[in-house]
């Protein structure tokens, strides 16, 4: 029964993982191949971000390499912890000032995206991640006891 607990929790986290990384791969993308690096600097700049230019194209990167991260289950806590970074920037310097509410451009969408990517963070990646194929646990080695006479 522990087991198979063990095993749905594996399947639940690469689930989230998938979700949270095609989300990050398709806005990063967006901000790459519709908006360009010069289109995300220039709404960055105008949302009053500092350093527009140099976060106009961090973060194009961050989201969209961060996504197919994800996805892969590659480097899972680290892509997670700069993504839930990145959000913060978001709410901090996009959205907070209007709210909570999603229908007025507020928080709540960036805000479950950063705790979904904190739980990424603290939980690793699940099953199904290249992560357990490169980064397996070694097994404990047995203790040679001695033979009792």
């Amino acid at each position: 029964m522990q087991r198979s607990m063990g095993r749905l929790q594996g399947l639940g986290t690469a689930a989230l993982r998938f979700v949270v990384g095609l989300v990050f791969l398709v806005h990063g993308g967006q901000k790459l191949f519709v908006y360009h690096f010069a289109g995300t600097a220039g709404f960055f700049d105008k949302a009053g971000i500092p350093l527009a230019g140099l976060f106009g194209v961090v973060v194009p990167l961050v989201e969209f390499l961060g996504g197919i991260a994800l996805i892969l289950g590659l480097g899972t806590r680290v892509a997670a912890i700069l993504l839930a970074i990145n959000m913060l920037g978001a709410i901090y310097f996009v959205h907070a000032k209007n709210g909570f509410s999603m229908q007025t451009g507020g928080y709540e969408y960036a805000l479950t995206l950063l705790v979904a990517n904190l739980s990424l963070a603290l939980s690793g990646s699940g099953a199904a991640a290249l992560d357990n194929l490169l980064f397996k646990p070694r097994g404990r080695q047995p203790v040679a006891r001695p033979i009792a006479a």
